[in-house]
């Protein structure tokens, strides 16, 4: 076993190792992959239900969110109140999301208050009580939270970026909203949404903790157990990033341009994600390492921050990156970046480069399971990608096993030619 191995099992070992996952199935067709360790008394469950934000209706964008934050709004004869007493009184965490393609949530709770945790989740799920008071308070603080962000370039700029990197797909629209299309939503879109999403064979789990395989078989009948069946959901077709070399300047009377930018991807189920990923590291993806950093930030000064990460949808992806300059020296931080992701077409990275990648990958890994709740969201993550439950052990072999040629294929699948689509919100100088 290779240092980094060891660590990442060791590390994972001090609340469970995730590379021991075991299936358990119930009656019902609930499958969850399964970490028991009795270290700590306490139960972190993660779940998540295909389909999300582009699963929109037409003209309601943020739909799937504003349903994510009403599950625990009162259910059943619980009133929204009475439902958040419940859970502060045995200090049971519980929490729903949404995002493009999934709607997901995750509860923490002690070894002894299981029983209410799955009750609560169960309720939640099944018999959200959606009243109109409560929605109103919901849909109040959203639209407020997007009032506020309407001068704030990064918003604005990330907004305009997918708005024109996938036009006309559910992805160019925002996963939170608009105030016009958040005033429009109505219970029965919400209800609608329910019904199409929350159900008994969409839904992947995930649990770590002190608790059995026969015990977590009885909590998954109960909480997911009793769903109907989801409906059907929305084709969304795949798509790709649209008008590579495009630039577009969003205006604001701000100092400093905030810039986004983007390429194609490739996505977490193909084979080339994983020297995409090393290859994303390299330029814009080591926090401070990377050549992007190095050559914008510490060389020339041209900014604070700036970084690459890799965008994987279902029926999309992209390597995205973001930065923030002066105005008058937009056209020189775009031309360095410009330049780099050149220089990695053209030549890629040196040995030494390349091996430094692949140990910071392979050694930083087991960071992301230092806790019962990271662990259940990254298997519950796998499992909703489907890679398999042997991933967590395979992945670092597979960083390691990058070679120079699949650098190369990665490069010509993601960067191409070169060509960006650039948004920056601000009055950039010559853009």
């Amino acid at each position: 076993m290779s240092l980094a191995e060891t660590l990442v099992e060791t590390t994972a070992q001090t609340v469970s190792s995730p590379t021991t996952a075991l299936p358990v199935t119930t009656a019902p067709g609930i499958e969850a992959w399964h970490v028991e360790s009795p270290v700590v008394p306490m139960i972190a469950l993660a779940f998540t239900f295909e389909g999300g934000a582009a699963q929109d209706p037409a003209g309601k964008a943020g739909c799937a969110q504003m349903l994510a934050r009403l599950l625990d709004e009162g259910a059943g004869d619980l009133t929204s109140d009475l439902f958040q007493e419940r859970l502060a009184a045995r200090a049971i965490e519980l929490s729903f999301h949404a995002g493009a393609d999934a709607v997901g949530g995750s509860l923490k709770m002690l070894v002894k208050h299981a029983d209410e945790g799955i009750a609560l989740l169960a309720l939640a799920l099944a018999k959200p009580r959606l009243d109109p008071d409560a929605i109103e308070r919901v849909r109040a603080q959203i639209i407020a939270g997007l009032r506020y962000q309407q001068n704030d370039p990064g918003v604005l700029a990330s907004r305009r970026f997918f708005k024109e990197a996938f036009a006309g797909h559910p992805y160019a629209r925002p996963s939170s909203g608009t105030v016009e299309s958040v005033t429009a939503i109505t219970r029965d879109d919400l209800l609608a949404m329910h019904a199409r999403i929350i159900g008994r064979g969409r839904v992947k789990v995930a649990a770590v903790g002190a608790i059995g395989a026969e015990q977590l078989a009885e909590g998954l009948n109960r909480a997911f157990g009793t769903l109907p069946e989801a409906g059907a959901l929305k084709a969304v077709p795949r798509t790709e990033v649209h008008d590579l070399g495009k630039r577009v300047v969003v205006d604001l009377d701000v100092p400093q341009s905030v810039i986004r930018f983007g390429m194609a991807g490739v996505p977490w189920r193909d084979p080339d994600f994983i020297p995409a990923y090393v290859l994303n590291h390299i330029l814009g993806g080591g926090a401070f390492t990377s050549r992007l950093f190095q050559e914008v930030r510490e060389k020339r000064g041209l900014a604070y921050s700036v970084g690459t990460s890799l965008v994987s949808h279902r029926s999309a992806a992209m390597t995205w990156g973001y930065t923030a300059t002066k105005n008058e020296r937009v056209g020189e931080a775009l031309s360095v970046i410009g330049d780099e992701i050149g220089r990695l077409i053209t030549d890629g990275p040196d040995d030494d480069e390349l091996q430094k990648a692949k140990d910071y990958l392979t050694g930083s890994y087991a960071l992301g399971f230092d806790t019962s709740t990271k662990i259940a969201h990254q298997l519950v993550q796998i499992a909703f990608e489907e890679l398999g439950m042997d991933y967590i052990a395979r992945r670092n072999a597979m960083v390691s096993a990058v070679t120079q040629a699949d650098i190369r294929r990665a490069a010509a699948r993601t960067f191409a030619d070169g060509k960006m689509l650039v948004v920056a919100a601000g009055r950039p100088v010559g853009l």
